[in-house]
């Protein structure tokens, strides 16, 4: 009988050691469905860079890539030795195949010394309408602050909406050096992060959006501004520039 006992203490203990082994496994697995692994919570993210094709973007108005964008060490960079006027031969503006609405895009850029580019977004591929991914899309400005001529206008900065908005405050790295930032637009409302700060906040489509465009170079373009769904665009202004770790989030 004794031995009878014993036994069923342990088969009682060992069910006991199981029963809290499932329940902490069933623990964890609310636990991850409430704090998701950053793999996890990745998932609703969209790359739209693989770090090692052009698959997912083309030249504005064309169908594939130019050949100056090239894959170098995980970026897509703007090889811009061979310059046409103020772009790229065989470059161009790239955008992406999809268009987004509502969505929070997160991406790196670096730039050369005195060089010039832009994250234009709400671009409308109508090349029978608009030469320019710029004559439809807002832009966050990318350029070197202390090198490129450009930064002497106030609106023209790096993290700046484009001839619209100063940023502030002013976070972006030197030339050659990586700059994180984020463009979140959702339902109108606009803001901008760069290395970590938010630099910049404001409402799209309003009255007093229509006023600064009025008063902005983009005032005489033909429905500039006004919408509310597009492409994401990398600009060519002639001058290298790398751009990583892309992805966007639909909101």
């Amino acid at each position: 009988m004794l031995k009878k006992y014993i036994a069923g203490l342990a088969l009682l203990a060992l069910a006991g050691c199981q029963s809290t082994d499932q329940e902490t496994n069933t623990t964890t697995m609310a636990d991850n469905e409430q704090n998701p692994t950053t793999a996890e919570a990745e998932g609703e993210w969209i790359s739209l860079f693989d770090g090692e094709t052009t698959k997912g973007w083309h030249t504005y108005g064309k169908n594939a890539v130019g050949k100056a964008w090239i894959v170098d060490d995980g970026a897509l960079h703007l090889d811009a030795s061979n310059k046409k006027d103020w772009q790229t031969s065989d470059g161009g503006d790239i955008v992406t195949e999809d268009e987004f609405g509502n969505f929070h895009l997160q991406l790196e850029w670096k730039v050369a010394e005195n060089g010039n580019s832009g994250i234009i977004f709400y671009v409308n591929e109508d090349t029978s309408q608009y030469k320019y991914s710029w004559n439809t899309g807002l832009e966050m400005q990318v350029l070197d602050n202390n090198g490129h001529p450009d930064a002497k206008i106030k609106t023209h900065r790096a993290g700046d909406l484009y001839d619209l908005i100063a940023s502030s405050p002013e976070t972006v790295k030197p030339a050659g050096e990586w700059n994180q930032v984020e463009i979140i637009s959702n339902n109108g409302n606009l803001v901008f992060h760069q290395n970590g700060e938010k630099v910049l906040e404001t409402t799209l489509w309003d009255d007093n959006w229509r006023q600064m465009v009025a008063k902005s170079k983009f005032a005489d373009m033909p429905n500039w501004g006004t919408f509310k769904s597009g492409k994401i665009a990398l600009q060519d202004h002639g001058d290298n520039v790398w751009y990583r770790n892309i992805r966007i989030k639909r909101l």
